[in-house]
């Protein structure tokens, strides 16, 4: 059985595709190789220049960055697509600064293409509904074989894609 610590993409995939999560894990890691990847990376780069980039809290969580003022994670996203992937992402990161005693912080998804942010909170529910998923994704993770593909809208700009449908 195959065992990794929970952390921010894995919650992202988890709402995006099962597979690809389940690829993930198993370090078949295709977004190097992607355009669409590269975009996303470079418009969080350079959105917010003056900023310190991907804060890295151990294993469990990379902060596209953190505004220690006004305590705000700020996670930036090339489009609102996945908008509920993105936003579970970033209520983990919330969920796991709580965890290590920061209180009081606040999420922002910053879409600089579209010139949209979206504020994201953490309530108790999505605690309770983080820590759901924790099972879930352990569970998906540690299955023998990997979750049938199901062709979705995004599918094909996917880094996965070739891997799944060719």
């Amino acid at each position: 059985m195959i065992y990794q610590k929970i952390n921010g993409t894995k919650i992202n995939y988890y709402f995006i595709c099962h597979r690809k999560l389940w690829l993930f894990v198993r370090q078949m890691q295709f977004e190097n190789e992607s355009n669409p990847v590269d975009e996303g990376k470079f418009i969080s780069e350079t959105t917010y220049a003056r900023k310190e980039h991907e804060i890295q809290l151990g294993d469990a969580a990379v902060l596209d960055f953190f505004d220690a003022q006004n305590k705000v994670v700020h996670e930036v996203k090339k489009s609102p697509k996945m908008e509920e992937a993105h936003l579970w992402q970033l209520k983990y990161y919330l969920y796991y600064l709580k965890k290590l005693g920061v209180e009081g912080v606040k999420g922002k998804i910053d879409y600089p293409k579209q010139k949209k942010t979206q504020e994201v909170l953490l309530a108790a529910e999505d605690e309770e509904r983080i820590e759901a998923m924790f099972k879930a994704i352990k569970a998906i993770t540690s299955r023998e074989k990997a979750p049938d593909k199901i062709e979705k809208k995004f599918c094909r700009k996917c880094a996965y894609y070739e891997f799944c449908w060719a």
